[in-house]
């Protein structure tokens, strides 16, 4: 294995077309967290290698964007020529049990632009049985945002982060040359450096930051940093700041069965006891909490949608998702299930959508989705009726499974000393929850936000992180976090690397830290 990978420099293709129209352009100046002000020089649509090689050669600043499905404003373009990959979205490329380029370790694996959105990779795996795991939430993500931020969703609990299953990347550094390489082929020295060839000759020297990551599920927090890591791993997470990811080779499995099962807990002592039982169960890829707070502010008629009524006021309802190999498997899964409840002395109904009724679980996810989406419904009217400058407020905390109970205890005191209003949901399996503020006015915003940073440390003394799976982007808050997190030094040693690969601060300037 070496620390040292030649880039390769793609021919040019003439100028690419750059849209300017301001009817075209205000659609993509704003992303999920729907942060005010964006504004671009342009957007290019490149639909090849040589076309992204191109326009980040001759640009002065690329902000690559997918979906502009984040939550922390990274997809919010600063006066950047925005770089869409929705057209680098080519249909994927199956090897089974080998890759173009060399063996796998098992199984499939496939090759996807960075414009393909999970939804439509997924769609087409199905007709040959096969699945992509580590999918976040959202499913219209396109897949080279996921690797960007090192995307993780419900099922991390059992599958991990986006991070393991990237086994080839295709991506254009800042210079406009083509880096393109598998896992394994590229390791940092014991000295933790790697050395990049660039086209020109120069070679250029990446040192590995040294300060200590969280051992947790899921961390999107900056730049990967261990002693031998892979390079891939430098460039997955990295929010675009450090190359435009235009291609990668991904691991598949044989699609699961799966069964979404609803179960009712009076309160959180109970939530956890329920949790923790469900996690011992080889058959369980994920768990979803939502408090009860939350559940108060979702319409009633999304719940008669999943057809259940609206729990009472003290229940806590968890999402679980249950792996089943074959129908013959389904009565000894569910008696073991009923058989932890019981333990766990729950006594209310549960839901269960079984095995491949896609249907029953699409009602239930919907339920899943209409809390937030209830939350920003408030949230908006808020900005509409108090202030403007309100916005959403909420954390991305993560512990070790040990420390979930004390954690939310942590949330709870954090907003209910300041007398604020609040909903607490989450991955419940994977430690990872989001407490939310919900504002009525500036002031109470303005607090959410001290809270949010209190939280931020006593997570960090629990040995979790502020920053589990939506990224930092351009979020003053989220980069205070990061900060908090790695200290000044640790900030310093991720500009370093920025430094090295783009000296000119050329891709996504401002993303994780200050330009």
């Amino acid at each position: 294995m070496l620390n040292r990978i030649r880039a390769i420099r793609l021919p040019g293709e003439g100028a690419i077309e750059i849209e300017r129209d301001p009817s075209i352009v205000s659609s993509f100046l704003s992303d999920a967290a729907h942060v005010p002000g964006g504004f671009a020089s342009g957007v290019a649509f490149p639909r090849t290698l040589q076309d992204v090689a191109t326009l980040v050669r001759s640009a002065e600043r690329v902000l690559p964007i997918g979906a502009q499905s984040s939550l922390t404003g990274g997809a919010t373009p600063r006066g950047e020529l925005v770089l869409s990959t929705r057209a680098l979205s080519g249909p994927g490329r199956l090897f089974p049990n080998a890759m173009e380029h060399g063996p796998l370790e098992t199984g499939h694996s496939i090759y996807v632009g960075a414009g393909r959105p999970l939804a439509e990779l997924q769609a087409s795996l199905d007709m040959f049985r096969l699945y992509y795991p580590p999918v976040p939430t959202y499913d219209g993500a396109f897949i080279g945002g996921t690797i960007s931020t090192n995307a993780a969703g419900a099922a991390t609990f059992k599958y991990g982060s986006t991070r393991p299953w990237v086994v080839g990347l295709e991506l254009v550094l800042a210079n406009g040359d083509l880096l393109r390489f598998l896992r394994g082929q590229v390791i940092a020295s014991p000295e933790g450096t790697f050395e990049i060839e660039l086209s020109s000759g120069q070679v250029v020297t990446v040192r590995v930051p040294t300060y200590r990551m969280p051992d947790v599920a899921k961390l999107s927090a900056g730049y990967y940093a261990k002693s031998g890591v892979d390079l891939i791993d430098l460039f997955i997470g990295s929010e675009g700041t450090l190359g435009v990811i235009v291609g990668a080779y991904l691991r598949l499995i044989s699609k699961p069965r799966r069964a979404v099962v609803l179960i009712p807990c009076d309160g959180d002592d109970q939530a956890v006891a329920v949790t923790a039982a469900l996690r011992g169960d080889a058959s369980v890829s994920a768990i979803e909490y939502v408090d009860a707070r939350a559940l108060r502010i979702v319409p009633t008629d999304a719940f008669a949608r999943a057809g259940i009524s609206r729990p009472a006021d003290n229940v806590v309802l968890l999402m679980t998702q249950i792996e089943v190999e074959t129908e013959s498997n389904d009565n000894a899964t569910f008696e073991r299930l009923q058989a932890m409840l019981d333990s766990c002395d729950v006594r209310d109904e549960v839901t269960i959508a079984a095995p491949d009724d896609e249907r029953g679980a699409k009602r239930l996810f919907e339920l899943r989705e209409a809390v937030p989406s209830s939350a920003n419904a408030l949230i908006a009217a808020a900005k509409a009726q108090a202030h403007p400058d309100i916005e959403k407020t909420a954390g991305d905390m993560v512990v070790p499974f040990e420390r979930l109970a004390e954690s939310l205890a942590l949330y709870r005191d954090a907003f209910e000393s300041r007398g604020l209003e609040y909903a607490i949901w989450g991955h419940v399996s994977d430690g990872n929850l989001h407490p939310n503020v919900i504002p009525r006015t500036l002031d109470e915003m303005m607090r959410g936000r001290e809270a949010i940073f209190d939280i931020a440390r006593g997570v960090i003394g629990m040995g979790g992180a502020p920053l589990a799976e939506h990224g930092v982007g351009r979020s003053t808050l989220k980069q205070r976090l990061l900060r908090e997190l790695y200290g000044d030094d640790g900030i310093e040693q991720m500009r370093a690397v920025k430094r090295a690969l783009d000296p000119d601060w050329k891709l996504a300037p401002g993303v994780l830290f200050p330009a």
